[in-house]
């Protein structure tokens, strides 16, 4: 199996973009203020509690981040998580107690609900997805059209709802894509696939004792008669984009044929009610953007208790 990296909890980076964005939310609703209604009405010494619990049925992705978030903003708090990401939620049933001081409870709830409600979203959608093609041996794959500095949390969301992981960014895997095509040729039209494959597999090979290159190399076809340009060549996988069902059949039985160590993507028109006979063409990936910018934040809400010691 060919394959980028997955992105999980333990990813050198996550906690990093995490706490970026956290910076940036903490900017936008204090702009070194204060939270003047909270200050205003809630003691200083006051302290609470509160549960994390979903309103409706979905898959956990995101909790993880909220220690991260608590110590982000230098609250008084304490976190304990009741599942893990990737558990499927039960709508009524905390996922997480939060205690401390309640002004900082009050002042880091919106940017807790707002992580875990959109992480929870797009773990629910690609486990929709998944689960209609669970009987297939086709495995499900993000891509990057995510939300900008949000890309490695949406594909985390992604793996917790049983999703694999596209290339994170343009610096890890070679996708040569029609634009490329196009804009690499010359007088007499665009670059031939068979062409363009190759050079990517020569300038990878040529990096490999520098280990600058990335791995994968990936290309983009439109046209069966491009796919068995390209096959001969040996590129790692090969994206079938828009390809009709009975095309992207052909192209199966093409690569089976000609060579079967290529992996066949298939990617566009992909929808929860068209996934399944995409995969039962015998694709060995479908890739799908709605899987983050189609996904529908998850209801989630603060349920307060009395944890006073005052």
């Amino acid at each position: 199996m060919t394959d980028y990296v997955t992105v999980t909890a333990d990813h050198p980076q996550l906690q990093s973009d995490l706490r970026a964005l956290v910076r940036l939310s903490i900017a936008e609703d204090l702009r070194n203020q204060y939270d003047w209604t909270t200050v205003c009405l809630i003691g200083e010494e006051r302290n609470g509690g509160c549960q994390v619990v979903p309103r409706e049925a979905g898959i956990c992705a995101g909790l993880v981040t909220v220690p991260w978030i608590v110590d982000e903003f230098d609250g008084d708090l304490q976190v304990e998580l009741l599942c893990d990401d990737g558990d499927p939620l039960v709508p009524g049933q905390a996922i997480a107690n939060l205690t401390g001081n309640v002004r900082d409870l009050l002042t880091a709830e919106r940017t807790i609900l707002n992580v875990l409600s959109r992480l929870c979203g797009v773990a629910t959608q690609a486990f929709r997805y998944s689960e209609v093609i669970a009987d297939f041996k086709t495995r499900l794959y993000d891509t990057r059209k995510t939300t900008p500095g949000w890309r490695l949390l949406e594909k985390y969301a992604v793996v917790c709802g049983g999703g694999h992981n596209h290339r994170l960014g343009l610096h890890d895997g070679f996708l040569i894509k029609d634009n490329h095509l196009a804009l690499g040729g010359d007088k007499n039209g665009p670059m031939k696939t068979s062409d363009a494959a190759e050079k990517a597999l020569l300038w990878r090979s040529a990096q490999v004792d520098a280990m600058t290159a990335p791995p994968i190399v990936e290309i983009e076809v439109d046209s069966l008669e491009q796919l068995a340009d390209v096959l001969p060549i040996g590129p790692n996988i090969i994206l079938l984009d828009n390809f009709k069902l009975q095309d992207l059949s052909t192209a199966v039985k093409l690569r089976d044929e000609t060579n079967p160590a290529v992996e066949l993507e298939a990617s566009g028109n992909v929808r929860i009610d068209t996934i399944a006979e995409i995969a039962a063409t015998g694709v060995d990936r479908i890739s799908s953007g709605a899987l983050t910018h189609q996904a529908t934040w998850l209801d989630l809400g603060l349920d307060w208790f009395d944890a006073s010691t005052t």
